[in-house]
């Protein structure tokens, strides 16, 4: 195991030393070290519950036989900093992540991984380490938010923006507005719409980086923790038999990913990761391709802010699997 490198021999007997001091056993040490990479934070509404998902993936490594350990990483909430010199930060923050999750893997030498991301560019950062260092890793996300509840209809972080502007217009009141602002973001997870968070999220369990349900179950089920559970004994489960990103992330899994895009109305910006990831797994996206995906495959799925049916709606009625199943149908 690559872990060997840090727990194995008397010449690594100081290093055993350090991982005594943090409390582990030698036990411990024997089994593979699994990093779980969670970006948990009080500023990100998508990542405020990463903390009890990271928990249950600790407890199903755990059970699969491996030690989890807990790393941290950056995570930027697009909406909060948006309108501000802010802005200029979101991007280049998901080659930080990126570096960042190499830079733990490396330095410690461990196993495998499961990445506990949910916003913007923290799935594609963490996509993007795990096929760059081609460990074996699952994703975890955190989850999408509940709609929200504005003038008698379900509403999402969209509907903000334009009650601003209807604000600005006197169109609504000051009491319309700040009943907007308190309700239309009601629950931990990224937010409700068909944003890039949630594109990207149903994106990585197209591709196969993350287990069925993973883009869909809503932030606030109990059914996110008990896949956050199976998440950690997966990875185990890969590390056994030596299934690595570069294995999952082949050029017709990107293709996959490519089609679910345009069948379920994903964010534009997930060319932006998608080549990115593509790019790191040695599959170069041809932008002409992808046009002639988008020409050829059908959108099955017209979700908020374009309609009035959210990714809670979807995951109730087969999440992704149902989406690539009719996408399967018409060959």
């Amino acid at each position: 195991m690559r872990s060997d490198n840090v727990t194995k021999g008397s010449e690594r007997a100081p290093n055993r030393s350090l991982f005594y001091a943090l409390g582990y056993t030698p036990e411990e040490l024997e089994r593979p070290l699994i990093g779980v990479v969670s970006a948990h934070s009080e500023i990100v509404p998508g990542h405020m519950n990463l903390d009890k998902i990271a928990e249950a993936v600790k407890a199903g490594v755990q059970m699969a036989g491996g030690t989890p350990i807990l790393i941290p990483a950056i995570g930027v909430c697009d909406g909060i900093a948006m309108g501000h010199v802010g802005m200029k930060y979101s991007l280049a923050s998901r080659e930080l992540i990126c570096d960042s999750v190499e830079t733990m893997l490396m330095a410690h030498q461990l196993d495998g991984l499961v990445l506990v991301p949910n916003c913007d560019k923290i799935v594609p950062g963490m996509v993007m380490a795990a096929v760059r260092m081609d460990v074996p890793a699952v994703v975890c996300s955190g989850g999408p938010m509940l709609a929200g509840s504005y003038g008698g209809e379900e509403v999402s972080l969209s509907k903000m923006f334009e009650a601003v502007g209807a604000y600005k217009a006197g169109m609504i009141t000051d009491e319309q507005l700040e009943d907007c602002t308190c309700n239309c973001c009601p629950s931990c997870g990224s937010c409700s719409g068909m944003y890039t968070a949630n594109s990207m999220n149903c994106l990585t369990e197209t591709i196969g980086m993350s287990l069925p349900g993973s883009g869909t179950i809503p932030a606030v089920m109990s059914a996110r923790l008990r896949l956050a559970k199976e998440a950690g004994e997966r990875v185990m489960d890969l590390l056994k038999a030596d299934i690595k990103p570069s294995d999952i992330i082949t050029e017709k899994a990107i293709e996959n990913a490519m089609r679910t895009d345009m069948a379920i109305g994903c964010s534009t910006n997930t060319i932006l990761h998608l080549t990115a990831i593509a790019h790191a797994a040695g599959h170069d996206i041809d932008l002409a391709r992808l046009d002639a995906y988008g020409r050829k495959t059908p959108q099955i799925c017209k979700l908020n802010p374009a309609s009035s049916v959210f990714i809670t709606d979807l995951n109730d009625v087969g999440g992704i699997p149902a989406v690539m199943k009719e996408l399967a149908k018409g060959g």
